[in-house]
């Protein structure tokens, strides 16, 4: 974790402009600075309305996906799951670019934190932006989406976009289910 202190010190100022760049470059929808090698509680978000134009209407709609504005959470902690519904989605990461897999994600949740200017923020999110998350907090615990991903499930994006993206994605969803059950049952 980061002292309030040292969110203002021109070393973490720089570090979030790094960080920033290094997502827009890649192009990714957030950064976790352990991603990069610092191993400080420390994420940036954006989710650009052009990054959205590339997917399907019917599965952004689905996702609940709507850009989100840039913005830094210093310290983030999950305080409130609103439901322990999960939805699975595909999801890829920057730490493991190329890929996706499947993986379960709560459909909202509370979150509080440090913004840049080391002023406390609540932020309440919903769909992805609630996926976005906990994809960036899970970094920040050592975590990987891989971890919580069907394993059946993981693939090239390559892969992803000639076969996978446009179907239904309960009828995806279903697919792996039983690829699982059926590597678990062999294994």
């Amino acid at each position: 974790p980061l002292l309030e202190s040292d969110v203002l010190a021109p070393a973490i100022q720089k570090l979030i402009q790094t960080m920033t760049i290094t997502m827009h470059k890649a192009p990714g929808v957030g950064l976790a600075a352990p991603q990069i090698g610092e191993s400080i509680q420390l994420i940036v978000i954006e989710d650009k309305p052009e990054y959205l134009k590339k997917a399907p209407a019917y599965l952004l709609s689905l996702q609940e996906r709507k850009p989100v504005p840039f913005h830094v959470l210093i310290n983030p902690k999950i305080i409130y799951c609103e439901t322990d519904e999960k939805v699975i989605f595909f999801e890829g990461c920057l730490s493991m670019a190329g890929f996706v897999g499947l993986v379960p994600r709560t459909l909202a949740v509370t979150v509080t934190a440090l913004n840049e200017q080391a002023q406390p923020v609540t932020i309440h999110a919903y769909g992805w932006y609630a996926r976005i998350l906990q994809h960036e907090i899970d970094h920040l615990q050592g975590k990987l989406c891989i971890d919580h991903a069907n394993i059946s499930s993981w693939m090239t994006i390559d892969n992803y976009l000639a076969y996978w993206r446009d179907q239904d994605i309960a009828e995806v969803r279903r697919k792996f289910s039983t690829a699982e059950k059926i590597y678990t049952a062999l294994t």
